[in-house]
């Protein structure tokens, strides 16, 4: 069932959920949290989407903020609200309302949402794209418990990090660390099955992809070991080399969607490990509204002091040779001694140029 709202207000938007509620026959509030999205006209198909399909493992109601840019100094001046309700088939299995602030009260978006929220439940605020620099001081994230970015969607993705972690309050979280969850408990995986040292890490994956840069901070964070970041033309990760005392232990997934585990002395096995939709990305975060100290410790760990203590990016495998692009000068490698620098070559991963 949907319901257009024109020139409306919050306590309208809450009469015509009651209404639509008894009028498909399911009057009782069914939801376990509310899921407030803010984004422009452009997203908000995707993002409605992603959050529908996430709704059938966590039905939610859904507030979507979308604020109009107005054209004129006097449309400015003029605050309006329309609203769209949506109950029923039109909303997975929770609720969702669209609203269009225009004018004046774009600036005071939270005092439309607030009386909109779930009595006695958790808040969890989305920005798909154009996240605040500082989540939690945002208007409508201090309204949540949980505040999901994605720096991913940003120009420049790499600064972007730096800055979260400067702003980082407990609750803050990103899509792109939520990328790469399946790679970490599988690396987590591959060392309980040895007990061998770890002596380096090797990263390898597109150039500005945040996810690459958070599991490179994440290993070097947890292993204070040197993590090398290196650049391929992805998609996304493409693998992540560990040297230890025992051999290398490689995981290389080159097509985005089925990795290789490589671990010294043992068969080379297959595992799924493609890349997951947004829908997936936001039910998982969706699990959790704890603080993500895990993610909070690896943000912190800082992309500079990455960079600052292994030499910087190297360039891709191939760059620098006639008719690539420049080569950037790479940073010094740490090379494994003994039967690891002896099993290099059997390795399933590009190694980058270095000089």
């Amino acid at each position: 069932m949907k319901t257009d709202l024109t020139d409306t207000t919050a306590s309208k938007i809450n009469k015509a959920l009651v209404k639509a509620r008894r009028a498909i026959g399911t009057p009782a509030v069914g939801m376990v949290l509310t899921l407030v999205i803010v984004t422009d006209e452009e997203n908000a198909y995707d993002a409605l989407k992603a959050a529908g399909d996430a709704s059938r493992e966590h039905p939610s109601r859904t507030l979507v903020v979308i604020k109009r840019v107005s054209r004129t100094p006097r449309d400015r001046t003029q605050s309006r609200l329309d609203a769209e309700v949506r109950v029923g088939a039109d909303a997975g299995t929770g609720e969702t309302v669209v609203l269009r602030l225009h004018g004046e009260v774009v600036d005071h978006a939270q005092s439309v949402v607030l009386p909109l929220l779930l009595p006695d439940a958790p808040v969890v605020v989305w920005w798909p794209v154009n996240a605040p620099l500082d989540p939690a001081n945002d208007p409508l994230g201090a309204l949540a418990q949980r505040r999901v970015t994605d720096t991913y969607a940003c120009e420049q993705p790499v600064k972007e990090l730096a800055a979260r972690a400067d702003a980082y309050t407990p609750g803050d979280t990103d899509l792109s660390w939520t990328r790469i969850t399946p790679w970490r408990s599988m690396l987590a995986a591959a060392l309980d099955q040895v007990a061998c040292e770890v002596q380096g890490v090797e990263v390898e994956g597109e150039e500005f992809n945040p996810s690459c840069e958070l599991l490179a901070m994440w290993l070097a964070d947890r292993l204070d070991v040197p993590v090398r970041r290196t650049r391929s033309s992805g998609p996304g990760l493409t693998a992540v080399r560990m040297d230890t005392d025992c051999g290398p232990i490689v995981l290389d997934r080159a097509d985005g969607s089925l990795a290789t585990l490589a671990i010294q002395g043992q068969p080379k096995r297959a595992v799924a490990l493609k890349r997951r939709d947004t829908a997936e990305l936001i039910a998982e975060e969706l699990r959790r509204l704890d603080p993500d100290d895990t993610y909070a410790s690896a943000l912190r760990y800082g992309v500079e002091r990455l960079k600052q203590g292994n030499g910087g990016d190297a360039p891709a495998k191939g760059e620098g040779e006639a008719g690539g692009r420049e080569a950037v000068p790479a940073p010094v490698e740490s090379v494994a001694k003994g039967p690891a620098a002896e099993a290099t070559a059997e390795a399933p991963v590009k190694r980058a140029a270095v000089k």
